[in-house]
């Protein structure tokens, strides 16, 4: 990076606080315990709201130019009448939910979606949705509220007493269970967090700062309050993506930065400790470098569904204007589908629902995978393996 002369960013502090034990002292060995003896030391954190931001030269630049790029993919991806938007939301939800070590294949996602408990990671996955959903419902007003939105949309099934709540115990990140004692990193006191997210939503709403370093910077001051009991990543992910919005930068589509974020986790991670430490050029770099990843996989994504949906025009059997076509349309953002969810997304009656699936499962276009006589559901194997595959190059450490 350059050598620009930069306004300071304030570092965090740290305080003692007395260390009440929530474990039962007997549930856990005497060698825990003696680890977690006395006050500990957690996170005095600074406001940001009025602070100046400034970034070296070649950051800004990089900034500018993935700024530009979350642009050009918006309005290509965005005009279309195919349904990208909801595969991208869906696809960006999975992939913030892998940074937490929350995965699941897209047709177990698709389940949940339509009521299956089965699978508690792909629950947690389709709580994500939700929270981006909200996200981008709320776009229009970032506040307190609708980040507490976002965080009740999100563990609202699966966790509802803390969904929506600002955390009133400490949490840390690192060391062991039992205590904050040892731990890589501990938030601040529960009784700051609802200062500092007050603060946290002023900063968000400044229109002085080139927006997608603005949304590095607040997404970096969110993990460090770390106000909620759980789901601070994903939730602090969705703001990212409402800040977008907000800022008109995406206007259609969800651009799924985290997957891009997924190709080094551990950098990821590791910007968020020098933010901590007083330096937000790294948060900011990273955001930038990986929304262009994350662009370069959507947009395979996209070509690849395109692909499947005009083999389709070739092997399926159908008058053209039949209702079948209108199903081979849902089918690249709704997969698995049963006879209600057809009869539904189609304005059709349930008695009349069979009549579009049955040319796409004589063209193998749709196959039924419950082998059952009654509830049956019928899924896309291609648009399934395309959905997979931008799970998996998401993954990998590198895009090279």
């Amino acid at each position: 990076m350059s050598s620009d002369v930069l306004p300071r960013w304030p570092a965090i502090g740290a305080e003692e606080r007395p260390w009440v034990p929530g474990i039962p002292a007997d549930a856990v060995p005497r060698a825990v315990r003696a680890r977690h003896v006395g006050p500990y030391r957690a996170a005095v954190v600074p406001a940001i709201a009025d602070v100046r931001v400034g970034l070296p030269s070649d950051v800004a630049a990089l900034e500018a130019e993935a700024t530009a790029e979350i642009a050009r993919f918006d309005a290509e991806v965005g005009a279309e009448l195919a349904p990208f938007a909801v595969v991208l939301l869906r696809s960006e939800s999975a992939s913030s939910s892998m940074i937490e070590n929350l995965t699941s294949g897209a047709r177990a996602v698709l389940l949940a979606e339509m009521g299956s408990t089965e699978k508690r990671n792909a629950q947690q996955i389709v709580g994500n949705v939700a929270a981006m959903r909200a996200a981008l419902d709320l776009a229009d007003d970032v506040d307190e509220r609708a980040v507490l939105a976002m965080h009740d949309a999100l563990l609202r099934t699966v966790d509802p007493g803390i969904a929506g709540r600002w955390r009133t115990e400490p949490v840390w990140i690192g060391g062991d269970s039992y205590g904050p004692h040892g731990a890589e990193y501990v938030p601040p006191h529960a009784d700051a967090v609802p200062g500092l997210m007050a603060d946290l939503v002023r900063f968000a709403r400044r229109t002085d700062l080139p927006l997608l370093a603005q949304a590095a910077l607040a997404h970096a001051q969110f993990e460090t309050i770390h106000p909620f009991a759980d789901g601070n990543g994903r939730t602090g992910r969705a703001l990212v993506h409402a800040m977008l919005r907000a800022g008109r930068l995406t206007r259609r589509v969800t651009v799924p930065v985290s997957a891009g974020l997924l190709t080094d986790t551990r950098a990821y991670f590791d910007t968020l400790t020098a933010y901590r430490s007083g330096d937000p050029v790294p948060i900011v770099a990273m955001l930038a470098t990986a929304s262009f990843a994350a662009i370069a996989n959507a947009r395979q994504l996209v070509a690849e569904l395109h692909d499947v949906r005009r083999g389709w025009e070739d092997t399926v059997r159908a008058r053209r204007g039949a209702t079948t076509w209108r199903l081979a349309d849902l089918l690249l953002r709704q997969p698995v589908v049963d006879a209600a969810t057809v009869a539904r997304e189609l304005g059709v009656s349930p008695a009349n629902a069979l009549r579009p699936i049955r040319p796409l499962v004589e063209a193998g276009v749709l196959t039924e995978f419950t082998g059952a006589a009654r509830n049956r559901m019928w899924q896309s194997p291609e648009v399934l393996a395309a959905l997979d595959a931008f799970a998996v190059r998401a993954g990998r450490r590198s895009l090279g």
